[in-house]
């Protein structure tokens, strides 16, 4: 039997699925959730293990090569490693990937490695303690340091940083984010403010151009060159400094859309389908785990639905003329 492939109306081939094990934080990022008053789902609402290995068995079928598991924070959930050694062994994924805050990872990084985890992205929003503390709602940057040094330590490679630019609040620790690439084998990547599930347009008072990147390279005096060898780079649009070991990228959905080279689908921790992270569009699938054909049929229903690109960059400028509804949903309660 010839398994349909993941193509969207625009042609787009989709092998990358990004799963949220946990709507759940044990941090309050200002970008990512309200300090109080958020609704998790109940326990028994969120995906098990194995219906969410059921779901990735299908879908490899259906070419999907490439998994990252995210949140909320994935590392809230326990016995994470027993799942991604449970998708490691499917045939045809060829790489496991986790988004953590970090303020778990560093005890847990070698078991992850061992149960077939390939690399992490890390956020770190900013690299100084009480600053970090403020953006976090109370995180510990020290014990995410210590996870760096950990995830080098069991060989978990590329370590990607991932920086949540914000005006007035963390844009002058760029160069100090850059540096750190000098010596060592990380990859910062710098990351616009995105309007997800926020009802007003406060969001734009934070949010600032990636242009400004470039900006402080050239006031450092540095020089630097397109990087193309980075395993994962997906959207991001990489550089290395001259005699760096690491480098940094820009991720710009907002002022550069990517959205015509987007290859990823998202399952929600409660079981949706989700065919683009800025809209509602959502297809549940848990009612039909267990029936093979059905979950293929309800992936490439979502892919029908899937929007050309996400229109964020209207969102800037307050035009009204978007061909979607956005989404109300969190980052968090969609996965990051």
């Amino acid at each position: 039997m010839t398994m349909p492939r993941l193509v969207d109306p625009f042609g787009r081939q989709h092998h990358y699925l990004r799963i949220s094990v946990t709507d759940r934080c044990n941090l309050r990022c200002i970008y990512c959730m309200p300090e109080e008053g958020m609704e998790f789902e109940p326990a028994d609402n969120i995906l098990t293990y194995e219906e969410i290995v059921d779901v990735v068995r299908v879908v490899a079928e259906m070419g999907i090569r490439k998994i990252r598991l995210t949140g909320g924070e994935p590392l809230v959930r326990k016995e994470l490693e027993k799942l991604v050694a449970m998708i490691s062994g499917i045939p045809d994924i060829e790489d496991i990937a986790l988004t953590t805050n970090g303020i778990f990872l560093a005890p847990r990084a070698a078991r992850l490695k061992e149960a077939g985890l390939t690399r992490v992205n890390i956020s770190m929003d900013s690299l100084r303690p009480d600053r970090f503390k403020l953006i976090t709602r109370g995180g510990d940057v020290r014990k995410v340091l210590d996870s760096i040094d950990a995830c080098v330590k069991a060989g978990l490679s590329p370590i990607k940083l991932n920086v949540v630019l914000m005006k007035g609040i963390n844009d002058d620790e760029i160069a100090d984010f850059i540096t750190l690439t000098l010596d060592r084998d990380i990859h910062v990547r710098f990351i616009e403010y995105m309007p997800i599930g926020h009802s007003d347009s406060q969001w734009k008072n934070l949010y600032l151009s990636l242009n400004r990147i470039k900006e402080v390279c050239a006031e450092q005096q540095w020089q630097y060159e397109a990087e193309t060898t980075i395993q994962g780079n997906g959207p991001s649009e990489n550089y290395r400094l001259h005699g760096a070991v690491g480098s940094f990228g820009l991720i710009h959905p907002v002022s550069e859309h990517f959205c015509q080279t987007c290859n990823r689908l998202r399952l929600t921790a409660d079981g949706y389908i989700k065919p683009c992270l800025a809209w509602t569009e959502q297809f549940q699938v848990r009612s039909v785990i267990g029936d093979d054909a059905a979950i293929r049929q309800l992936f490439l229903d979502a892919l029908g639905t899937k929007p050309e690109n996400h229109e964020m960059s209207k969102f800037l400028q307050d035009e009204q003329d978007i061909s979607h509804t956005p989404t109300a949903r969190r980052m968090s309660q969609i996965g990051g």
